[in-house]
């Protein structure tokens, strides 16, 4: 079986890719759990100041496979894990992020999207709610925001991801500053690696320790709400996968239907 993430490094950054677009890179078991390991390869290593996840294919993430999901105890591990990596942790977008892979990017320490990418809260539409991935998110998104989002399921561009906080910026939006690497260097560039490159320039000139600590600085309070927050969420995502709306949510969406809740 093809790995469905492929890990490289070069010049101190590990990119790990999310390669699995048959099913839009959907949180299956076998993707988490080979994603938590690639993780911890590169929190360990020294050489790695920081880490890339991206994708391939037109969908960073599609949430939940529901043909064969994850545990939601070992998907809260792994934003635990990446909340918690003692490198920054930077997502790099450019296509379409639901439900759960929400709560994939918004574990990122940073986060930017290009100009193609989409994002949507799609739970309520499957009879669920954005349970666990709402531990990191609602530490960072804009509340009045949140809630229309989490409630509507309408879909957004990177544009409004930036301004409520679910990015960190918008590839449309030119960097401040250009990083130290020839004018000519850039020109090849995709539009989301534009506007990163400064960031990881950044990154690469930071020392471990100074980074170690300084995420632990600014993760404090995500951190606290995973302590707090993150077994409740969990079995109340377990109630509501197992619950007779979600089992007509689901299965509306695999036929192409709207489910019987509308009229």
């Amino acid at each position: 079986m093809d790995p469905l993430v492929s890990a490289a490094q070069a010049s101190g950054v590990t990119t790990l890719t999310l390669d699995s677009p048959a099913n839009r890179n959907a949180l299956s078991a076998a993707l988490v759990a080979e994603l938590r390991a690639a993780f911890a390869v590169a929190g360990q290593d020294p050489a790695v100041r920081a880490v890339v996840l991206t994708h391939t294919g037109n969908t960073f993430c599609a949430g939940a496979d529901l043909k064969s999901p994850c545990d939601p105890e070992d998907f809260v591990a792994l934003m635990r894990e990446v909340v918690e990596l003692p490198k920054p942790v930077v997502a790099r977008v450019t296509g379409h992020v639901r439900a759960g892979g929400l709560g994939l990017l918004g574990s990122c320490d940073i986060a930017a999207a290009g100009p193609g990418a989409t994002f949507a809260f799609t739970e309520t539409h499957l009879g669920l709610a954005p349970a666990v991935i709402s531990v990191p998110l609602l530490c960072r998104l804009d509340p009045r925001a949140a809630a229309r989002y989490f409630l509507t399921a309408e879909a957004f561009g990177p544009v409004e991801a930036a301004r409520i906080g679910l990015l960190t910026l918008s590839a449309d939006a030119a960097p401040a500053e250009k990083p130290d690497e020839p004018e000519d260097s850039l020109d090849h560039l995709d539009p989301v690696d534009l506007a990163l490159a400064p960031v990881l320039d950044g990154l690469r000139k930071a020392s471990p320790q100074g980074l170690a600590e300084t995420k632990k600085l600014v993760t404090a309070e995500v951190r606290a709400a995973f302590d707090r927050d993150a077994a409740r969420l969990t079995a109340l995502s377990a109630a509501l996968f197992a619950s007779d709306e979600a089992r007509e949510g689901i299965t509306a969406r695999f036929e192409r239907r709207s489910p019987s809740w509308v009229s």
